[in-house]
């Protein structure tokens, strides 16, 4: 990061929050808020710091490898906690995401504990605020700190410092676990989450990076970016999409011609 940077005065902000915990575990996903959070928490604290990564049958394991991948080369501790498919989201809910963070946070307040820490963080930011999470407050109700959003730091300050530091994940698409490919009120079925999880991974390795495969009974309906859509058809890539879609298990693919759409599930609740 050059002395020029218009977003110096942020990072320097909050490497002060950071210096003043001493110590402190970073819930990572590997995702671009966590992978940020986690490089300024090693800056500020050296071996003070440890990565905790949860592994469950909704988080892609070509995830939880990223987040391996990024600790071994960068020295970081980090632990990869396993935990089954909580019950008490099982027909997920429409308060899932609470439900979902307060038991997975109990168990990385745990773990942290275990190595001596009291704080655990976690990488929300200040955009976050204008979404619909209701995760926050089951993060509020076990005091698990957010120093990016206590920072002010946004979405787009996060790009562009990964950028300058060099980080691998300055551009890397948004990325909700896979339960939001769902629709609300219905039971869950692990296998489904492995169909999805395979849908999508076909599609990123294609350069479609910004993609969501939603799934209802058999269909998959592929969401993605607008600007991605005239290169999905005129190539016809869309015919490959189609057989292997097939090929995995599922019975009607279409493409969504709104595009992608953040938690297109939600109009739902909204409703």
């Amino acid at each position: 990061m050059t002395t020029l940077d218009p977003y110096q005065d942020d990072y320097k902000r909050l490497l002060e929050y950071l210096r003043k915990l001493s110590q402190a575990a970073v819930a990572f996903s590997g995702g671009t808020d966590s992978t940020f959070l986690l490089w300024a928490a090693k800056e500020a604290l050296g071996e003070n710091v440890l990565a905790l990564t949860v592994k469950t049958p909704y988080i892609p394991d070509w995830e939880i490898e990223e987040a391996s991948l990024f600790c071994k080369r960068n020295n970081i501790r980090h632990q990869i906690l396993t935990i089954p498919f909580p019950e008490i989201i099982r027909n997920n809910p429409e308060d899932r995401c609470y439900r979902c963070k307060k038991q997975l946070f109990e168990r990385l307040l745990h773990e942290a504990a275990g190595s001596g820490i009291t704080t655990v963080l976690d990488g929300t930011n200040a955009d976050d605020m204008h979404d619909y999470r209701p995760g926050l407050r089951a993060l509020s109700e076990l005091e698990i700190k957010s120093p990016l959003l206590e920072s002010g730091i946004t979405k787009a300050v996060i790009r562009h410092l990964s950028k300058s530091i060099g980080l691998p994940t300055w551009d890397k698409p948004a990325y909700a676990c896979l339960l939001t490919r769902l629709p609300y009120n219905r039971p869950v079925r692990e296998n489904v989450l492995t169909l999805i999880e395979k849908a999508e991974l076909f599609l990123m390795l294609a350069d479609y990076r910004s993609v969501r495969v939603r799934v209802q009974d058999n269909a998959a309906r592929i969401e993605m970016d607008n600007d991605l859509m005239p290169r999905f058809i005129s190539s016809g890539f869309y015919k490959k999409t189609a057989v292997y879609f097939k090929s995995i298990g599922f019975q009607f693919i279409s493409l969504d011609l709104e595009g992608y759409r953040k938690g297109s599930f939600n109009t739902t609740i909204e409703k």
